[in-house]
């Protein structure tokens, strides 16, 4: 991955780039260095700089291909005044964000970059810090964004539209703005997980304790046994090392780190990810940073055969109609995630239960392997399985509940997908009258440069 795009991924995350080497005071005071940014408005309290619109201009001409005149900067800067305006009223109202959704919005953010770059590694090897270094950084940025997100929600959540309301806005999109639907697919699947014996169990607890005695007793040492034998690859490259902050890791690990003096060794620790024993090097409030070992029950080849022929038994008693796939769902399937909704697979970017077919192995490549060639109530072959979160290994088999070919939108298929964008509409009516309410009664300032915009709000 080019450097550039590394680039437009933490705009995407922060959009403010650490481009400034200083910034220009009100008085206009200034050292000798050279001045490459400056305060360009304030809303309230919250400031907005030269280099915020540089990073989202650079997003946009990277993503439209868009020409980087005064015009843009003019829309660049209005919805940053727009955001602003939010934070600000969000403080006013006392709105709170918790460590713990930052955090849990701060990793998965991360870990889309992540997943772009490469891994953890090259994405502290670019950045020039610490994961959490790193974290610490876009913390403030990330809870402001989040609480902007609520003062909207909040705005907006009284908004509500009828069916005739949907009528009338589809009537009213011109014939040739209609939009055009691609192929989508509802998905079901049943997953079957290996059941782990107790002797494999056993056997990682025996190997993790006697490492945690040879280190106590100083015949080994902590970072070279989890840079030779830790599962945890991430860290096993730093001698099991990581830094965290409170909310970071899984409740079990982090009771455990924080139940341990500096310089201490936990038990053995289970979570959904295998068994630990952890090391406590420092801790600062929430923040803290910990050596760990991680090892994974191994998952015998009888184990996995027992669950592939319960999938295959599933398979085949579907295949004869002895059993409805409700039914085959209930009896069977071990997925937490869907096993309560009939095997309903939801989308994780749309939040509904379709899936674009022209994208669907972006999100999930495992999946477009087993439906690609399936009709509508068309059941698959049992296939091997990792759940993508978990990263727990099974057999699972999957169902296309309804398949909606490409066509023009139209009220009977496209219903929710057409309410959705009439309560749009509305919500944005909701949220023009806010701000032009609010404008009115919050200290703004503007820099001169941008007296020539055409704004779509008086904020002078």
């Amino acid at each position: 991955m080019s450097k550039n795009n590394i680039l437009l991924l933490f705009i995407s995350l922060s959009s403010l780039l650490p481009l400034h080497a200083q910034i220009v005071t009100d008085d206009g005071a200034s050292s000798s260095e050279k001045v490459i940014d400056e305060i360009l408005a304030q809303v309230g309290d919250n400031i907005i700089l030269h280099s915020d619109i540089e990073a989202q201009k650079l997003q946009m001409e990277n993503n439209t291909e868009a020409p980087g005149g005064s015009q843009n900067r003019c829309q660049i800067l209005e919805e940053q005044l727009y955001q602003k305006l939010l934070l600000n009223q969000a403080q006013i109202d006392s709105i709170e964000i918790t460590d713990e959704q930052v955090n849990a919005e701060m990793e998965n953010r991360l870990r889309t970059i992540e997943q772009q770059i490469g891994s953890r590694e090259k994405l502290e090897e670019f950045y020039g810090k610490t994961y959490t270094q790193i974290k610490n950084e876009f913390r403030d940025i990330i809870r402001d964004r989040m609480l902007s997100q609520e003062m909207e929600r909040q705005i907006t959540k009284d908004v509500t539209v009828s069916p005739e309301d949907v009528q009338r806005f589809f009537k009213n999109i011109p014939e040739d703005s209609v939009p055009y639907i691609n192929e989508k697919i509802a998905i079901q699947q049943i997953v079957i997980y290996p059941k782990i014996s107790q002797a494999s169990k056993n056997a990682v607890i025996k190997k993790l304790k006697n490492w945690r005695q040879d280190i106590i007793d100083g015949n080994r040492s902590f970072s070279a046994v989890a840079t030779i034998h830790s599962e945890d690859q991430g860290s096993a490259k730093k001698g099991g090392k990581i830094e965290a902050t409170r909310g970071m890791m899984v409740k079990p690990f982090e009771a455990a780190a924080f139940s341990l003096e500096v310089g201490e060794i936990s038990d053995v620790v289970e979570t959904q990810y295998g068994f630990h024993i952890i090391k406590l090097l420092d801790r600062k409030g929430d923040d803290y940073t910990i050596r760990h070992i991680l090892l994974s029950p191994e998952v015998s080849s009888e184990d996995l055969s027992k669950a592939a022929a319960l999938i295959d038994e599933c398979h085949a008693r579907l295949k004869q109609h002895e059993v409805t796939w409700e039914e085959a769902v209930k009896e069977y399937s071990e997925d937490d995630k869907t096993r309560r909704n009939q095997g309903n697979l939801t989308n994780p970017y749309s939040g509904d239960q379709y899936w674009d077919v022209s994208n669907i192995n972006r999100i999930d490549p495992q999946i477009f392997g087993l439906v690609n060639n399936l009709d509508e109530g068309e059941i698959s072959e049992p296939a091997l399985y990792t759940d993508q979160q978990s990263r727990k290994e099974g057999v699972r088999i999957v169902r296309i509940k309804n398949r909606i070919d490409p066509h023009v939108a139209n009220l009977d298929q496209d219903y929710s997908f057409i309410k959705k964008a009439a309560k749009n509409e509305q919500k944005q009516r909701v949220i023009q009258d806010w701000v032009k309410s609010r404008v009115r009664k919050t200290y703004i300032r503007l820099d001169d440069s941008y007296d020539n915009c055409d704004f779509d709000y008086e904020w002078k």
